[in-house]
Parts: C-alpha cells; sequence; structure tokens
C-alpha cells in the first residue's frame, strides 16, 4: 500500500513560484508595449488633429469677407450708346472673424486724373483678381484699393478695417467726355483697346444680361468668389446685390 501511495506522489507535476512569476511579468510587459503603442497612437493622432483645427482656423482668420453691395460702372468705349459696358467693378470687404492682417498692397492706383488705372511701378502684390464670363478667362486683372473709414495708413487690412477694391476692366479716360452724356465715362481716347484695363479688347466687353465672376485670391486664406449678372438696362452706377 505504501508503495502505492508513493508511486502516485512521484507521478504529480505542478508550476513552482518562480515560474509564476515569469508568466506573469511576460503578460505585464506585453500589456505595457500595448498600453504605450495605444496611448502614443492616441496622442499622435490628438496632435494631427489639433493641427488640422489651427491650420483651418488659420485659413478662416486669413480670409475675406464681403461687406455691402457690388458697384457696377458704366463707360463707352465710342461714342454710341451701343458700346455701353462696364469699366469698374467695386465692392467693400473686410477681415474675417476679426483675424490675421491680410496684405493688400495693389498693383495699381486711381487718382482721377488722365487715365486710370495707374501702374505702381515695382509692386510686389501678393493678392490676385481673377476674371471670367461665358467668353474670356483673365487670370490677373487690375485692381486698387482705398480704405474708407478707420485705418492705420499701411496697405494691410488689420481687424476693424474696411477695405474698397475696385477692379478695372478698361482704362477709364478722365479727360475725355461723351458729348451725349456729361459723366465722363468714355473709357478710351478715340475708342482704342489695350491700356491697363483687363480687356485687351472690346470685342468681349459685358453687355445686357451678361453673367460674370471675380475671384480675389489672397495670397492666404480662402478664394472670395463674386458673381452677378448685369440688368437689362445698363445706368451709370448700378448696385448689384
Amino acid at each position: 500500500m505504501f508503495k502505492q501511495l508513493g508511486g502516485r506522489d512521484g507521478a504529480q507535476r505542478g508550476i513552482t513560484g518562480l515560474e509564476t512569476a515569469i508568466i506573469l511579468i511576460a503578460f505585464v510587459v506585453v500589456a505595457s508595449v500595448f498600453a504605450f503603442t495605444v496611448l502614443s497612437t492616441g496622442i499622435f493622432s490628438s496632435e494631427r488633429s489639433k493641427e488640422t483645427v489651427f491650420a483651418g482656423l488659420d485659413e478662416v482668420r486669413s480670409s475675406l469677407e464681403p461687406r455691402g453691395s457690388v458697384i457696377a460702372y458704366k463707360g463707352r468705349y465710342s461714342t454710341t450708346s451701343a458700346s455701353d459696358t462696364i469699366y469698374k467693378v467695386t465692392f467693400v470687404v473686410s477681415n474675417a472673424v476679426q483675424g490675421e492682417p491680410v496684405n493688400l498692397t495693389p498693383p495699381y492706383t486711381a487718382d482721377g486724373a488722365s487715365i486710370d488705372p495707374d501702374p505702381v511701378s515695382g509692386a510686389q502684390y501678393r493678392m490676385i483678381v481673377s476674371y471670367s464670363d461665358n467668353n474670356q478667362f483673365l487670370n490677373d486683372v487690375p485692381w486698387s484699393v482705398t480704405f474708407p473709414g478707420f485705418n492705420n495708413g499701411d496697405n494691410l487690412l488689420d481687424a476693424g478695417e474696411k477695405a474698397e477694391i475696385s477692379v478695372w476692366l478698361f482704362d477709364r479716360n478722365n479727360a475725355v467726355a461723351n458729348a451725349t452724356d456729361n459723366n465722363g465715362i468714355v473709357l478710351m481716347d478715340g475708342g482704342g483697346a489695350g491700356g491697363d484695363g483687363g480687356f485687351a479688347t472690346t470685342t468681349n466687353a459685358l453687355g445686357v444680361n451678361d453673367k460674370w465672376t471675380i475671384e480675389v485670391k489672397p495670397a492666404r486664406g480662402a478664394t472670395l468668389n463674386i458673381e452677378r449678372t448685369l440688368p437689362g438696362r445698363l445706368d451709370n452706377i448700378m448696385d448689384l446685390r
């Protein structure tokens, strides 16, 4: 009997405390590595999300916001009313959400003397204005800017300031007045084309019911699109709401 019991005791197998400790430590190490990987991935994703949010905010804070109406000015490129078109479009913009200053250094100025607009020699302008309609696309048309109301005297559009942008489609000759129109809105001497205005020819000049788009592209921020349709009758000054 004793021999039989002794044989059974010798056949038993077990696990020591050292082996148990090694297994537990292995589990802890693997769990720690996995937890570190998960946390690192989460932190990396959070940083990327934060960068994306900040980039979006920066894009919005550097954008232009339209204020008020879009005004179109009628002109003539010959002495007859059949040549009525618009030679200039103006609109007012401000800084969106009181954000970062927007560089509005203009490539042209206008002084109301002789022919406008006047090119600025060596102008390093950052904002591009393009024009398109059903017949043409002009990637970089002339534009000038004034700052009505409060401004600090520079070409940066800061929070609280407003800027009036004038987009010149044709030259305006202030020294020539149409015999049938006392407002002096003949665009070019002798009805010629070219000059500093955006349109190099009068062939595709805008007329009644024509649809057009102006895109204002600052150095940073979103593009401002202004899309309008001319009315069935062109007045000297038109409020295109």
